[in-house]
Order: structure tokens, then C-alpha cells, then sequence
């Protein structure tokens, strides 16, 4: 019922921003930031699944079903995301479909800025997603039916098929969904800060997943100690973020040339507030609070830093994603940023339970179950 309330104080917001009158670029951005957001939750779930298969890790094997069920969301993001970009989306979001009034660097561009290109790629990015999703998912439940390695070595060459394809299609993405909103300006670090991003949010919501699934009485079997490995994933990643942030930030501020500065210099000067909190919330925050090793081995710890990193990057995907779509005059955080946000967070809790209750949250027949079950560590 919670979820079913949160979708629709998501599709009242959405109607108080057509009602209100607020511009459609800031209504398709939010749309578009929500949706590309909970897709890479999504992409991350799954990524969380297949990165431990691949290396033949154990003590993941308690959580996986978690990461499996939340990869359910890919095609329901990209569907909305589709409509967003059919429904006229695309037009208020990138300045390069405005083909009859493209400046010369804008043309330079246009062999691969064009439409009809740009959804081929998107149609390519999802069907690879949503294809080795189902492969992963499938195979998984078969290995658990009867424990037969046929199936956990297919599910380790599915698994490593998806590792490579999202190494490529996350940042060939980010780059079609959110860099060239601000067409003129590129990084080649973009990428790789972009993915950073979603592999911490990714894990710190698959943490939040498995907390609540205890406190609903299931997943009795994950202990401190898997939570201890979640903690350091949250808070070595927290660190590569800032890493990324960094060294693009400073290699730009560097060489002090206009064209890559101006990127900077509106989000500085209109956005400061969030720039700056940007850093604290995503970085700081988890930092400091995940410094002692015990911190990262309770919920009390564990869970407020995962709600702050959820938040923080979404305050990141804003910073990215508004100034260039909406500018500095129409931007705001209102209801219908908050709503809207609401409502994909109840639509995404939806669709993960449902994939949850597909399949037992225990995969009793893995080979490394038991591993994962009685995981200890040393350190």
C-alpha cells in the first residue's frame, strides 16, 4: 500500500506541474533525471549480481536476489524514458534537436547528434540490458531448482557478457542522456564519474532493500559481516566518487580554457548551494561517518549513510542534468521535484517486491550458499 501511495503523490505532482503551469523543460527534465536514475539503479543491482559470479564470490550469494529483482526496473524506466523522449521530451532536453538553428560546432557533431541515430543506440543500450537481465534471472532460478554447476557456469558467462556490455553502454549513455543536454561542452572523464555515481547509489540501495526485507522477518541469514563488505563498498565508492569529481574539476579548472569552464562556472554561480552540498552529502558525509570499522558493520550507521548517498546523487544527477535543460531562472526543488522523486521511489519499491516474490529469497541449491551463509571474516 505504501508503494501504491508514493506512485500516486508522484502522478499528483506531475499534474500540479502541468496544472501550475511550470515549464514543460522542467516537468520532461524531472522525468528524465527520475527515470535515468532508477534505471541505473536498476543496471546496478544487476551488476551487483554478476561482478560476484564472475570473480566466484561467496558471500554476496545472500543478497543476490535482491540485486536480481531490482534489475525488474530497467524496462519499466526505459519505457517512461521513451515517452519522455516521444512525447516531445527529447525537443526541450537537447539543444542539438533544434536542427534549424545549430551553430558550427553543433553541426560538426550532428554524424552522430541526430535522432534517428540516437535511438538506435537506445533501443541497443536496453534490449542488451534487458535481454542478459532476463538470461542472469533465469539461470539463477534454474541453478537453485536443482543445483546442476551447468547452470552457475552459464550464469557466470551471461554474467560476464553483462559486465563488459555495461562497461561500454553506461558511458556511451551518459553520454547520449545527460552530457549532450550540454551539447558544446564534453569530458572524457564524464563517463566513468557518471558510472561511479550509480554503482555507489546502487549498492546503497540494495543495502536499504535488505534491511527492510529483516524487518519484515525475512533474510534472517545476512549478518553483520555481509553488511561489513556493503560498508566498505559504500564507503570505498564514496571515495572513487570524489576521485572522479575531482580530477575532472581540477584538470578543467587547470587549463582555465572558456569553453570547458563555462560547464563550471553556471553551476558555481546559479547552483551553488547544491554544488557545494553536492560535495558534503556524497562525500564528507560518508567519509567520516564510515571511517571506524565498526560503523560500517551496524544498521543504525549503515542505513542513515545509504539514505544520504540516495539523496546526494540525486542532488548530483540535478546539478547535472538542470542548468544546461531548464537554466537557472526556471529551476527549482518544489513539489514537483520532490513528488515526482517520491512517486519513482514507490514505483521502484513496487517492481522489486514483485520481482522478490518471484523466486525464493534463499538460493539453497547455489554452490556457494553455505559459504555465504556461515561467512565469517578475519579483519
Amino acid at each position: 500500500m505504501a508503494g501504491i501511495a508514493m506512485v500516486a503523490i508522484g502522478l499528483l505532482a506531475l499534474v500540479y506541474g502541468w496544472i501550475a503551469g511550470l515549464e514543460s523543460n522542467r516537468i520532461y527534465a524531472n522525468l528524465h533525471l527520475n527515470s535515468f536514475y532508477f534505471v541505473s539503479l536498476g543496471l546496478i543491482g544487476l551488476f551487483f549480481v554478476a561482478v560476484h559470479a564472475i570473480a566466484e564470490s561467496g558471500w554476496q550469494v545472500s543478497m543476490q536476489r535482491v540485486g536480481e529483482a531490482m534489475s525488474m526496473f530497467i524496462p519499466v524506466g526505459g519505457l517512461i524514458m521513451l515517452i519522455v523522449f516521444l512525447s516531445g521530451g527529447m525537443h526541450h532536453l537537447f539543444e542539438w534537436t533544434h536542427e534549424d538553428h545549430l551553430d558550427h560546432i553543433l553541426i560538426k557533431k550532428v554524424s552522430y547528434l541526430n535522432q534517428p541515430f540516437f535511438f538506435v543506440r537506445f533501443f541497443v543500450f536496453f534490449a542488451g540490458w534487458v535481454l542478459l537481465a532476463w538470461l542472469i534471472r533465469k539461470t539463477s532460478r534454474q541453478l537453485d531448482m536443482n543445483g546442476d554447476l551447468q547452470y552457475f557456469n552459464r550464469l557466470r558467462k551471461y554474467s560476464a557478457l553483462y559486465v563488459v556490455f555495461l562497461a561500454v553502454t553506461s558511458v556511451v549513455s551518459s553520454w547520449d542522456w545527460l552530457m549532450s543536454i550540454d551539447a558544446h561542452w564534453f569530458s572524457t572523464l564524464y563517463g566513468w564519474y557518471v558510472f561511479s555515481s550509480m554503482l555507489v547509489t546502487g549498492f546503497s540501495v540494495l543495502v536499504i532493500f535488505v534491511f527492510v526485507l529483516q524487518r519484515m522477518g525475512y533474510m534472517k541469514h545476512v549478518n553483520d559481516e555481509h553488511i561489513h563488505d556493503m560498508g566498505k563498498y559504500m564507503f570505498g565508492l564514496s571515495i572513487f566518487w570524489a576521485y572522479l569529481w575531482f580530477s575532472q574539476y581540477m584538470l578543467i579548472w587547470y587549463a582555465n580554457i572558456p569553453e570547458e569552464t563555462i560547464y563550471f562556472y553556471e553551476r558555481l554561480k546559479y547552483f551553488d548551494t547544491i554544488f557545494y552540498l553536492n560535495l558534503i552529502v556524497n562525500f564528507a558525509l560518508p567519509f567520516l561517518l564510515m571511517m571506524p570499522r565498526n560503523a560500517k558493520r551496524v544498521y543504525w550507521v549503515v542505513i542513515p549513510v545509504a539514505v544520504l548517498i540516495f539523496i546526494g546523487h540525486w542532488l548530483d544527477l540535478y546539478q547535472l542534468i538542470m542548468p544546461g535543460a531548464v537554466g537557472h531562472e526556471a529551476a527549482g526543488i518544489g513539489f514537483l521535484e520532490i513528488g515526482l522523486t517520491i512517486g519513482f521511489i514507490g514505483l521502484f519499491m513496487l517492481v522489486t517486491f514483485w520481482g522478490l516474490s518471484k523466486a525464493p529469497l534463499v538460493p539453497k541449491n547455489h554452490p556457494f550458499y553455505e559459504e555465504s551463509l556461515h561467512y565469517h571474516t578475519n579483519y
